[in-house]
């Protein structure tokens, strides 16, 4: 009996550890616009096109499209995605911030930019003062979740 407490307070000590250097989005909200499923493919723009662009997935993969909804001092917390986030600021602006970049410096995209996540690991913050709002489209597994939590503080920012 002894023993079984002591492992229940194990458990809770770790989980609760967990969810102190976890990096959960606070004053962001996520609208998701829909998912859909795609065969492989590659896609390859024509030798004379003026956008030179080649895309390809080897397999199955998943195409997620999300607006988030940025409060003055919103941040989505530190996460990271299975496959690279196409991201354009719809309104206001938003500053990322990549979890591997020794010098954190900060990567401020406004209204009409864009921004690409290669899904190492990152942060977005309003830190404009004003509300702002983006819209993702995410590439991830079939079914499989598109967003995994990060800890916090990142060891290159200090937030």
């Amino acid at each position: 009996m002894k023993l079984t407490g002591m492992i229940c307070a194990l458990v809770l000590v770790v989980a609760a550890a967990v969810v102190v250097w976890a990096s959960p989005p606070v004053g962001v909200t996520p609208t998701l616009l829909g998912r859909g499923t795609y065969e492989p493919f590659k896609v390859k723009s024509e030798p004379q096109s003026l956008v030179d662009v080649e895309v390809k997935a080897k397999s199955h993969v998943d195409v997620v499209v999300r607006t988030h909804d940025y409060a003055v001092d919103g941040s989505t917390g530190w996460h990271m995605h299975p496959g690279p986030v196409f991201i354009t600021v719809l309104e206001g602006e938003v500053t990322f911030y990549e979890a591997d970049d020794p010098t954190c410096s900060a990567h401020v995209v406004r209204k009409g930019e864009g921004y690409v996540d290669t899904g190492r690991g990152h942060l977005g913050r309003n830190e404009s003062g004003q509300p702002a709002k983006d819209i993702t489209v995410i590439l991830a597994p079939v079914n499989l979740p598109f967003r995994e939590e990060l800890p916090a503080p990142s060891p290159n920012c200090g937030f």
